[in-house]
């Protein structure tokens, strides 16, 4: 059935077009029915290649082999989250690959964060990225740390899980432990393994031995240091914990002593002739220099565990029945103690509102009578001016009556008023 409407070759001469019913089908609905089948099958096609292509250019998400790594207690772990692995894995490739900004996002695999023991620092998306901290005996076993990268130009993502494997140390934790205040780096600049080292050499100054180690490296925002102002040169300062098994020099000993913290309480140098063996690379703040001897505490015994498997004729007995008990009196006790209470206060309650009044009479009979006839007296004269003011036939001044017209003179009594009600105008009409 053909759509409702005038003939194609128009009304003849002469003749209204004929009104459209209101049946008639819309305009798009007319270009479907008069479409054909091959039409309409190559149009569903060039719209499934536009949609594919669209989705050929979204950002693809790659994932990388799994990196494992092993760490002790007890010592620094520092893990570099490289930026050009990431940015090979990236699909696609630019001119500036050197330069494209990349994120990390970092997290315990099955959890929100990162594990208390672990940190994460990045100071800029050109700079890499790192993840470190020193594991606990508490920490010993493995973590799976997902790691998802970012290309902040194509919204690319690369995925990566950091196995890590934490063992005990060997000789156990160091006894003595010095922590040094660095205050011309920042934490990223104190973590690559290069600059360790030089640290370490400069401590072998101060500090003979030839077992140092870092355990730990510490952003001093992280102990409640303030953010430096945004001027050049000024750093955050960094913690330094190093470790070793041998007793501590004189020099760091005197440096520590309670002489030393006395000058710095009035802002001196500490008594320490050790001092220019860290420079000119680091700047130590020596009255922040920190000594600890830690005595190992010994490892109390773990549980034994069994077979899981009954010894033989070793049935299990389940408990008795227990016996049925009587809930009477405690609910009694329950319910008529904090009666009983209530009771009591409002009976006291009741008591002082109600017999504990004084009365009239009474207060009168510990008041002396001078005062009694004070009090009546002024009472009197006070009830005698009011009748007097009120039976007074002396006129007012007419400035004070508030119906007194200045300039005619004429004045109404404000008391009466008339039967109905209204109003007499102050101002004559």
């Amino acid at each position: 059935m053909s759509p409702v409407g005038p003939p194609p070759g128009g009304p003849p001469p002469g003749q209204a077009s004929p009104a459209v019913s209101v049946n008639q089908p819309w305009p798009c609905s007319r270009v479907l029915v008069k479409m054909e089948a091959p039409e309409l099958l190559r149009v569903w096609v060039l719209a499934a290649v536009a949609l594919g292509g669209s989705l050929a250019t979204l950002p693809d998400h790659h994932v990388l082999p799994d990196h494992r790594v092993s760490s002790e207690t007890g010592a620094i772990f520092v893990h570099e989250l490289e930026r050009d692995l990431f940015q090979e894995a990236f699909l696609t490739r630019h001119k500036d690959d050197d330069d494209t900004p990349i994120t990390f996002q970092a997290h315990l695999r099955d959890h929100p964060d990162l594990p208390r023991w672990l940190r994460y620092i990045q100071r800029d998306p050109h700079q890499p990225a790192y993840l470190y901290g020193c594991p606990t005996a508490t920490e010993v076993g493995t973590h799976t740390i997902e790691v998802l990268a970012h290309n902040r130009h194509t919204y690319e993502t690369v995925a990566q899980r950091l196995v890590i494997t934490i063992i005990p140390a060997p000789g156990g934790d160091p006894l003595y432990q010095g922590e040094f205040l660095v205050g011309n780096r920042n934490v990223e600049e104190l973590l690559p393994a290069a600059a360790q080292e030089i640290f370490l050499q400069a401590t072998a100054g101060v500090w003979d031995q030839d077992d140092l180690h870092v355990i730990n490296i510490t952003s001093a925002l992280d102990r409640g240091g303030r953010v430096p102002l945004p001027i050049e040169g000024r750093k955050e300062g960094v913690y330094v914990k190093v470790g070793s098994h041998g007793t501590f020099s004189p020099c760091l000993a005197s440096a520590a002593s309670p002489q030393s913290r006395f000058r710095c309480s009035l802002g001196q140098q500490p008594l320490a002739s050790c001092y220019d063996t860290f420079a000119p690379h680091f700047t130590i703040r020596w009255c922040n220099l920190t000594l600890l001897q830690v005595w190992p505490s010994p490892t109390p015994p773990g549980p034994v565990w069994g077979s899981g498997v009954l010894e033989e004729d070793g049935d299990f007995q389940p408990p008795t029945d227990a016996p049925p008990q009587d809930l009477l009196p405690g609910f009694l006790v329950t319910l008529l103690v904090p009666l009983a209470v209530a009771v009591l206060l409002c009976l006291l309650l009741g008591h002082l509102m109600c017999c504990r009044r004084e009365g009239v009479q009474k207060r009168d009979l510990e008041t002396s009578d001078i005062q009694l006839v004070h009090h009546t007296t002024i009472h009197g004269d006070t009830e005698e001016l009011r009748h007097m003011a009120s039976s007074r036939d002396v006129p007012r001044p007419l400035s004070t009556l508030p119906m007194f017209n200045v300039r005619t003179g004429q004045r109404i009594n404000p008391m009466p008023s008339p039967p109905d009600g209204a109003r007499v105008p102050l101002l004559p009409q």
